[in-house]
């Protein structure tokens, strides 16, 4: 495909609006409910009443705080997690040692549902931050750990053998094979593992409520006071940045393999 045709094909589906289609006849839908009384307004509240809640919430400072804590929370845990998960992914994909060694701990561990490691989390080091984040580092590490050994694996003994016969150093193989021929699976689980971390996120504010502010705290507050409208802002806030930030992180894989032309 020439660079013309995936410029004409980007603006295309740039253009596309059908994506759109469904959420506003959900709106549509949720405003006649309410409007035709089909439900309880107190338990299911018109989308005005959310948009005047939203708009109050927006000029309380807390609310700035709470996006800015959980923004530092997902981005600081993330990072942690996904390093050592791609180091881990490299190292067991180019080492069969390390793939006897450590793999079938790993593959044992990564069996343990994600939320099982609260409690233990909170009992070493109780509800702050440094809880929140090692939990959200773990839900990081598994999927770009498993993409990064896969990627790894996916490169053929051939090309190990090109690069052994003009004499790569370890270094050069790893710069200028490994870590090319494997990004795009790398970049897989690091795509994954930021929807995990965001996911991981607000589950560990909700759980471990106890400490700190947070997206998870706004939406808290609001079922404790029985305002819905918050509820519903909270979660409409969640949605839209875990959106926001995987629009992000597609654009910049897009960006960091467009050596591989433009995707299919």
């Amino acid at each position: 495909m020439s660079r013309l045709q995936a410029v004409t094909a980007s603006k295309a589906r740039s253009r596309d609006w059908r994506g759109l289609a469904l959420p506003a006849a959900f709106v549509v839908l949720w405003w006649a409910a309410v409007a035709w009384q089909w439900v309880d307004p107190r338990l299911v509240p018109s989308p005005a009443e959310v948009a005047r809640r939203a708009w109050r919430s927006v000029a309380e400072p807390q609310f700035g705080l709470g996006v800015l804590a959980s923004l530092w929370r997902h981005v600081a845990g993330f990072v942690l997690g996904a390093l050592a998960g791609a180091a881990l992914g490299l190292l067991m994909g180019l080492s069969r040692w390390t793939e006897r060694l450590v793999g079938p701990t790993f593959h044992t561990l990564k069996q343990i549902s994600l939320f099982a490691w609260l409690p233990l989390l909170a009992t070493w080091l109780g509800s702050g931050d440094p809880a929140k984040m090692l939990f959200i580092a773990l839900s990081a590490f598994y999927p770009v750990a498993l993409c990064s050994f896969e990627g790894v694996r996916q490169i053929s003994p051939a090309q190990f053998e090109v690069a052994r016969v003009h004499g790569f150093s370890r270094r050069q193989r790893l710069t200028l094979l490994v870590l090319p021929a494997a990004a795009p699976q790398i970049a897989t689980g690091v795509q994954l593992g930021l929807v995990s971390a965001w996911l991981a996120t607000i589950g560990a504010e909700f759980l471990l409520a106890k400490q700190g502010v947070g997206l998870g705290d706004t939406v808290i507050r609001g079922r404790a006071a029985f305002d819905v409208p918050l509820v519903i802002f909270g979660m409409l806030v969640i949605g839209t940045l875990g959106a926001l930030m995987n629009r992000l992180a597609g654009l910049l894989e897009s960006r960091v393999l467009r050596w591989q032309g433009p995707a299919r």
